[in-house]
């Protein structure tokens, strides 16, 4: 399923899928290592789209007394 670039809802999903069938404990120790690395990999991806999020969501900057102020985001398009 790594093929496609999964974006965060469906990233989670998968995880979902994921974190079930390890607890089930009843797959080969070959399948368990894939899909537990298949978790890693969409772990780091949507820790860095929270990233990417969170940097959109608000851009601080500190003001002259040394507490931040928002600034308003220039379109990226």
């Amino acid at each position: 399923m790594a093929a496609k670039k999964l974006n965060f809802e469906q990233s989670m999903q998968r995880l979902e899928e994921i974190v079930r069938h390890l607890e089930s404990g009843d797959m080969p120790l070959d399948d368990t290592l894939k899909l537990f690395e298949e978790g890693t990999g969409l772990i780091a991806n949507c820790s860095k789209m929270l990233d990417e999020a969170e940097q959109k969501v608000v851009k601080l900057k500190k003001g002259t007394d040394g507490q931040p102020i928002e600034l308003p985001f220039e379109d990226e398009e």
